[in-house]
């Protein structure tokens, strides 16, 4: 805003926002909810309304320090309203101009008409509501933009019946070139051409036309320019009728005055249609806009990323809006960096078409290269212009571009990093990602009919994620679906979902995405286009820089430069530390099918099954060292006969310092990893990975993907009849679905293990088996079977060498001694299974050791020491987050609360393993925690609560077929019927 002459600078995005509605609708109230939703976009903070009260009060403060009225912005239920009278709103004037001209055009008067449509044009002085963001606001900005174009096309109208035509044409070819789609606008410019006689232009005006509608839109152009067209051709005589009417009004030309060599370039293309997001982006560049004097440096800007992520549009589309920042020009230049048919243009030859946009003419350019920059910098030295130089291959390409006057502005665009930008120059860097879910849609349904995108969110959002919410993969699918109206979005969806054809549906036309890749491919070393085709054989969300060493068969840090260089080129991203520290990176999904289809096309496939068979192996390596280490050795795991591959020593050392954190590192990948050896036919590396992986999918508690490891791993050894590998996964299998409750179904899975086990003679497997198989007994009550089974298995763990399982079934043995009413048994077990397992270190089973002690302890009545085994169960099993085996002990402390008389802390203790049990699905723990609080509502005379609690124990328990707790659960509620409800009984599970 400004006031006599003045200009009032508003402070904060939040009061512009404002002001801009209340300009918008000037005499008009707003009310606080459009407000809201404009300023904070669908996620407003409680203190919303709050914020735009205050922010009205700013600016009316603001308005008063500079003499304008009190009531300028007045309070009008629901909302607030700008006051225009004694103002003048530039919205408002050029409304009442257009509005006269309307009239005048009605009466004949054609130049008056001009005039005002004339005077509503210069009321823009540069792009509606620059630096104002917001959805709305940028709506309504587009609207307005719009109309100023109609009036354009209107205002022409008249002039060209005025017979103004030869003054025209530079102002219809600018417009043109920056809109070249509006068809009216053409038609002007040709028809102008036409009677200044210059009938060539006018027909290779409709040439270009013609051209870009087809190409852009896949249309010819409408029935005016083809019939202005045919009317040129044939030298109408209708064309110039118009002339003849008014030629004896106009006075006779003057010869144009020569053109001063001070001009105003606009060499910048036509801003980027349906342009979506990067309002972040956008408000970094946004900041350069702050003068500078002439002896500083000049700001720079630098877009960087992807090929497809939209660096040229954003840098065209910032231009566009921050034009009106640089009075005396806009330059721009493709420097072809990145171009397939073109080498990248000499700085010689910019500088020389920058020369003659600023007016020199051609005979007058130095032919040297430092005299033109000279020149060049010297046509700059008092100006405030900006320069766009895209598609840039290197800071050498440019130097001799970069102006020497602080006043001006640089944006450049390139693939690769330009640290030399920031280093020498200072440069503003942004990283160009590819656009956030919700915009990749908007953007589509900008191209696209919304309602079509709107009909099938699903898919609209499946499409999007298709095309790796790339704006130029979008805008590809988007003009596919505008072109076939037939097509729905799910039919589109259906030919990207394949992913051996997803390349060739988004590289038909000019717009390639495959090309755009192809590119920055093309100028890698051997090495690096090597490691990068074969990354793309792993199906690993990300990885880490030894995952590459081991693909190459190369040390690590030649694997680093190698992988940095694929992220500096932008084939490859970076994704941060993981818990490790190790660096993860990963490929675009479009990126990951190119370099996969450049390693079938370019390597041999034993060369690819080689690399990827090291890289698996590397992970076993590393898999198996972790779970050693975790748990104190090679115990409870078996391996199968896939060789090792060699992992540098210091490396698996940095890796390991806590082996649960790489393997959660690497979890989704260990999963992935099972898939594709199996798929592969990969038998023995695909069980070996699985079972050794077991480890973190039972302490944290990963059910599905135990599973799903496991069952894949099993087909691959059922198909290939590798019964070893069978056995084990169908082991584990049963020992998986007896944890989460589903007794029976485990059974069956661990009797099959058996029926091998029997024919292989494999001991290790045969006591890991025959010990699911007891917990399975011992929870459903078959005690003496538990007993039988948990002794033969002790005796093969200890043959086998494997005291981790020698103690787990020393302790299932206490829990059983402690079933029978055995305790001071019971204390000697698990005795004994703590002393087994202390001389490995492994702490997990050390835990779960203590816990069975911490239980036959609290049997014989020693409840402090109980105490004092589950406070350090509990520490151990919360450092390790398995939260399993806290909800379990959890249990426990609120069963020892409940003995020492402390219902408060009993009922904390058993209220939190309940939460834990639901969040994990485990109906064992839920139904277990249900009947201890049962028990205590009970004992507090809460009958109520107590009989609920009780059935909702039952219905649990029966899902988990845990058959001697379902029992106390049955008769705890057949007994609240009974005069005096005896003590629930000790649990023993």
């Amino acid at each position: 805003m400004a006031t006599g002459g003045r200009r009032i600078t508003v402070g904060g995005a939040r009061q512009r926002t404002i002001l801009a509605l209340l300009l918008l609708a000037a005499g008009r109230i707003v009310s606080v909810d459009t407000m809201v939703e404009a300023v904070w976009q669908g996620d407003p903070p409680a203190t919303a309304r709050t914020q735009v009260a205050i922010c009205i009060a700013a600016l009316r403060k603001t308005f008063k320090a500079e003499g304008f009225g009190e009531d300028l912005i007045s309070t009008a239920h629901p909302g607030y309203q700008l006051d225009p009278a004694g103002h003048e709103v530039d919205l408002l004037v050029a409304t009442g101009l257009v509005h006269q001209g309307e009239q005048l055009v009605e009466q004949g008067a054609t130049g008056a008409a001009a005039e005002r449509y004339e005077q509503a044009l210069r009321l823009w002085r540069g792009p509606v509501l620059a630096g104002v963001t917001g959805r709305r606001v940028e709506e309504e900005a587009e609207r307005l933009e719009e109309w100023r174009l109609v009036l354009h096309d209107e205002a022409i109208a008249l002039q060209l019946a005025l017979g103004n035509h030869q003054e025209l044409i530079g102002r219809l070819t600018a417009l043109v070139r920056e809109h070249p789609l509006r068809e009216r606008t053409r038609h002007s410019l040709m028809l102008a051409q036409y009677r200044a006689g210059r009938r060539a232009e006018a027909l290779e005006t409709f040439r270009d036309g013609r051209q870009v509608l087809i190409e852009e839109l896949g249309i010819e152009p409408g029935p005016a320019l083809h019939e202005l067209h045919d009317a040129v051709l044939r030298d109408d005589a209708a064309l110039t009728l118009a002339v003849a009417q008014v030629a004896e009004e106009l006075p006779e030309p003057t010869p144009a005055a020569p053109p001063e060599l001070r001009v105003t370039p606009s060499d910048l293309p036509p801003n980027v249609p349906a342009f979506t997001g990067r309002g972040e982006e956008i408000a970094e560049f946004d900041a350069m806009l702050t003068e500078r004097r002439d002896d500083e440096a000049p700001a720079i800007g630098f877009v960087t990323g992807v090929a497809g992520v939209g660096k040229t549009g954003l840098a065209v589309h910032w231009a566009h809006r921050a034009a009106k920042h640089f009075p005396d020009g806009r330059l721009f230049v493709d420097l072809c960096g990145h171009d397939e048919a073109n080498e990248p243009v000499a700085a010689a030859e910019v500088l020389s078409r920058f020369l003659r946009s600023l007016g020199v003419p051609a005979e007058q350019i130095p032919p040297g290269l430092e005299e033109r920059v000279s020149l060049y910098r010297s046509m700059l030295a008092d100006r405030r212009l900006l320069v766009v130089l895209d598609n840039v291959r290197s800071v050498a390409q440019i130097r001799p571009l970069l102006p020497a006057n602080g006043r001006c502005c640089v944006v450049v665009t390139s693939r690769d990093p330009m640290e030399q930008l920031m280093l020498r120059y200072g440069a503003v860097r942004v990283q160009l990602a590819v656009l956030p879910p919700p915009q990749a849609i908007e953007l589509l349904a900008r191209i696209v009919p919304a309602e079509r995108i709107a009909t099938d969110p699903e898919q609209s959002a499946r499409l999007a994620e298709l095309c790796d919410h790339l704006p130029l993969a979008l805008r590809i699918a988007a003009a596919r679906l505008a072109s076939k109206p037939h097509w729905t979005v799910r039919h589109l969806v259906g030919r990207l979902a394949d992913e051996r054809r997803r390349l060739d549906e988004l590289s038909q036309g000019e717009s390639q995405v495959r090309a755009g890749f192809a590119l920055s491919y093309r100028y890698l070393s051997f090495d690096a286009a090597q490691l990068y085709r074969r990354l793309a054989l792993l199906p690993v969300p990300d990885f880490a820089v030894w995952v590459g060493a081991a693909l190459l068969d190369c040390d690590q840090f030649e694997a680093e430069r190698l992988v940095e260089h694929l992220v500096d080129v932008q084939l490859l991203e970076a994704v941060g530390s993981d818990a490790t520290g190790q660096l993860r990176y990963r490929f675009q999904n479009l990126l990951r099918l190119f370099a996969r289809e450049r390693a079938t096309q370019e390597e041999p496939e034993e060369q690819l099954a080689g690399a990827r068979d090291r890289a698996l192996r590397a992970w076993l390596t590393i898999a198996a060292q972790a779970h050693d280490q975790e748990m104190g050795g090679p115990y409870s795991v078996m391996h199968g006969d896939t060789p090792r591959y060699p992992v540098d020593p210091d490396l698996v050392a940095d890796l390991l310092c806590c082996p649960l954190n790489w393997f959660e590192a690497e979890r989704l990948g260990l999963v992935a990893l099972v898939d594709q050896a199996a798929g592969l036919g990969e038998h023995e590396l695909a069980w070996d990975l699985a079972g050794t992986a077991i480890l973190l999918f039972d302490v944290r508690n990963y059910a599905e993907d135990w599973e799903f490891c496991c069952q894949r791993a099993l087909t691959a050894c059922r198909q290939a009849g590798n019964e070893v590998g069978a056995s084990h996964m169908l082991s584990v299998l049963g020992a998986s679905r007896i944890r989460v409750g589903s007794i029976e179904e485990g059974r069956r899975y661990l009797e099959s293990a058996l029926e091998i086990d029997e024919r292989t003679r494999n001991v290790h497997c045969r006591a890991m088996t025959i010990n699911h198989l007891a917990r399975a007994d011992r929870l459903q009550g078959h005690l003496s079977q538990a007993a039988t089974r948990l002794r033969e298995a002790a005796e093969l763990y200890h043959r086998s060498g494997d005291r981790v399982g020698e103690a787990q079934t020393l302790g299932q043995l206490s829990l059983v001694a402690l079933a029978t009413g055995e305790v001071d048994e019971a204390v000697r077990l698990a005795s004994r299974a703590v002393q087994a397992v202390g001389v490995t270190g492994e702490t997990r089973t050390t835990a779960q050791a203590t816990y069975w002690l911490g239980r036959a302890h609290a049997a014989r009545g020693e409840l402090q020491q109980a105490a004092r085994d589950y406070e350090r169960v509990l520490e151990i099993v919360r450092a390790k987050g398995d939260l399993l085996g806290t909800a379990h002990i959890l249990l426990s402390q609120g069963e020892l609360a409940l003995e020492q008389g402390e219902l408060p802390g009993a009922r904390a203790k058993l209220l939190e393993a309940l939460e834990l049990g639901q969040g994990l699905g485990n109906w064992h723990v839920c139904g277990w925690s249900l009947l201890r609080l049962g028990g205590l509502e009970r004992d507090a005379g809460d009958l109520a609560t107590a009989r609920h609690h009780y059935q909702q124990a039952c219905e649990l328990l029966t899902r988990a077929d845990s058959l001697v707790m379902l029992q106390q659960a049955e008769r705890a509620l057949a007994e609240l019927s009974r005069p005096a409800a005896a003590p629930a009984p000790q649990h023993s599970a």
